[in-house]
């Protein structure tokens, strides 16, 4: 009998040294590509290799011109797309390796904010957002206690009952970013959120986005606005042609230019043809 006892806490002990172990590991990121590459039809490559890793609760631009794989970035993490190479993984989890009836789960634990804010044009600025708690098995008494505060949050709690076209760029932009972040997911993405909006709306944008990031939410935000990016100076990802050409802490929207790139650009925004040079009328560059 005591044999079996001690056994019973032999057990026991190591169960708990087991959940131990599992407790004090890391968490995986949020978002992980290894050697993810995606090749629409015909042959175009969308991105090519790219390996990347987002910790929980960064803050991350992705920039580079446009086709240069951003928008494949975002429909990968959603699975829209599938790699024709390589692993996604959120939290941890390959997400090609889910079966098809699962990944509306993955969509309510990725919040996605649209340039084109895609709002129902028919309903009202409150039940937009709580059509987002609708489809993901929301309560009614779910979508009475979140879309009041999410409303609250993103300063439109009396613009309730408003249609969207009664409302401006920005506060449709504001109900996009509610209908994505009320569920409270872990991950938002937001493409070019931005894009259609003036420099004073666009602050206000990324500033919501911001707080959002503070709660615990690890943001994407896919972008040009260079302004917004040098002003905040968060992690950035830069792809070229389906490629990370780079990956840098607090970066600018663009890498240091030298002396001859930063004239090649003046000239080009001023109209100044290719044959004028600074000054050197021998034709060349400055070195």
């Amino acid at each position: 009998m005591a044999t079996m006892r001690t056994r019973r806490r032999r057990t026991r002990a190591a169960t708990e040294r087991r959940r131990g172990a599992r407790s004090n590991a890391p968490a995986p990121p949020i978002v992980e590509l290894d050697q993810a590459t995606v090749v629409y039809p015909g042959g175009h490559v969308g991105i090519e290799r790219v390996s990347l890793a987002v910790d929980r609760g960064e803050f991350i631009f992705l920039v580079g011109p446009t086709g240069c794989g951003k928008s494949t970035f975002i429909k990968l993490l959603i699975r829209e797309l599938e790699p024709a190479g390589g692993a996604v993984r959120v939290a941890g989890r390959d997400i090609n390796e889910m079966s098809h009836n699962r990944i509306p789960n993955l969509r309510r634990r990725i919040g996605t904010v649209f340039q084109d804010y895609k709002l129902l044009p028919d309903r009202t600025v409150y039940d937009n957002v709580a059509y987002s708690l609708r489809v993901t098995g929301g309560t009614r008494a779910d979508i009475k206690r979140k879309v009041p505060d999410i409303l609250r949050l993103v300063g439109l709690a009396g613009k309730i009952n408003n249609y969207p076209e009664q409302l401006s760029g920005g506060e449709q932009q504001r109900v996009s970013v509610a209908r994505a972040f009320v569920n409270h997911p872990p991950l938002l993405l937001a493409d070019e959120p931005t894009g259609n909006l003036d420099p004073a709306t666009s602050i206000g944008i990324m500033q919501l986005l911001y707080r959002i990031n503070r709660t615990g939410t690890t943001v994407v935000v896919v972008t040009h606005d260079k302004t917004m990016v040098d002003k905040m100076r968060r992690r950035v990802i830069e792809l070229y042609e389906g490629r990370v050409i780079r990956d840098q802490a607090a970066g600018l929207y663009a890498e240091d230019e030298s002396t001859t790139e930063f004239g090649v650009r003046v000239r080009s925004e001023l109209g100044i043809g290719e044959g004028h040079t600074n000054g050197d009328p021998g034709g060349h560059p400055e070195q």
